[in-house]
């Protein structure tokens, strides 16, 4: 059977269920007062506006769906068209766009536009945790990116950094936006991000010849030299933080075309995401729409903040 053919693609219930059983799957918890006990399922009514997954809290004696407290909340799409967008952007290697999403949704370009922005929230990890605290190899590389979804190797006026590093022993990706590529900005963010024990590999940039040092080791290539896998040790190379730059890039230029400076951050989130969820990790189309799920909770976005100030998604 088809993925897209399962019943909760199509059915607003069986989506209720779906996700209740991915959010939940210890029970309903009531997000008023954190009680587990004596929650009961109100049954829809026909004859006035039906509420999927409506329930009572016997406790609070308040009313909640499994939306509260998730990117759903508050949101007048059906739970099904949510679990179509969810499923596509993640099946889709490059990405999927908002027009698209537009189309294959039948939703305005502005609510496939909003979505598309709380999935990526969904699928932005938040992991703090170190690379390479195993001892392993990471590799570290920058690109620049422009407004017109532009790279280059090197910076520019008005262009952003995106610094990524690639953990090999996981297959793991990370990747930050920085104002500058300075050996000051890229250095914090390889020194936060890498373990004492992890051994850096990087191209021979000067950026990161002073972070470096602090390593248990810190190996480069020359590419002004030709050399893009050392003579001396096969293992040192920047191929695998290349190929994902080349994914991220094909999709950006291929598929969104144009990026905010103030959105990049949504949009590397997203490549990280799927790179790190990918099949040769073990993770299939259906397993990365699940993971993605699971972290829909607390994330939830809003066109304005409460104090009226610019629309969080574009934070």
């Amino acid at each position: 059977m088809s993925v897209l053919s399962k019943p909760y693609f199509h059915d607003e219930q069986a989506a209720f269920d779906f996700v209740e059983s991915i959010l939940w799957p210890q029970g309903p918890i009531c997000p008023h007062c954190g009680g587990v006990e004596r929650i009961a399922a109100i049954k829809p009514n026909p004859e006035k506006r039906v509420r999927f997954g409506l329930k009572h809290c016997g406790q609070c004696r308040k009313q909640f769906t499994v939306r509260m407290g998730t990117i759903f909340e508050e949101s007048k799409l059906p739970m099904t068209k949510w679990l179509q967008a969810i499923f596509l952007m993640c099946s889709s290697k490059k990405g999927v766009s908002a027009h698209q999403l537009h189309r294959t949704l039948e939703t305005t370009y502005k609510t496939a536009w909003f979505l598309a922005h709380r999935i990526r929230e969904a699928m932005r990890s938040g992991e703090l945790a170190p690379f390479g605290s195993d001892g392993g190899q990471v590799e570290v590389d920058e690109t620049y990116f422009a407004r017109d979804n532009r790279f280059s190797s090197r910076g520019g006026k008005n262009m952003k950094a995106v610094v990524s590093l690639i953990e090999r022993n996981t297959g793991r990706a990370r990747s930050i936006v920085v104002d500058n590529a300075t050996a000051k900005e890229v250095g914090k963010v390889v020194a936060d991000n890498l373990a004492k024990e992890a051994h850096l590999i990087t191209d021979a940039s000067n950026v990161y010849k002073r972070v470096g040092a602090t390593f248990a080791s810190h190996r480069w290539v020359n590419h002004s030299a030709d050399e893009y896998v050392s003579k001396f040790d096969p293992r040192i190379h920047t191929n695998t933080v290349e190929g994902f730059y080349s994914i991220f890039k094909r999709g950006m230029r291929g598929v969104y075309q144009h990026c905010s400076a103030k959105h990049l951050h949504r949009y590397v989130a997203e490549f990280d995401f799927r790179y790190s969820n990918r099949v040769k990790l073990g993770v299939d189309d259906q397993a990365r729409a699940e993971t993605a799920l699971k972290g829909v909770v607390g994330k939830r976005l809003t066109y304005r903040r409460p104090d009226g100030g610019p629309e969080a998604a574009q934070a």
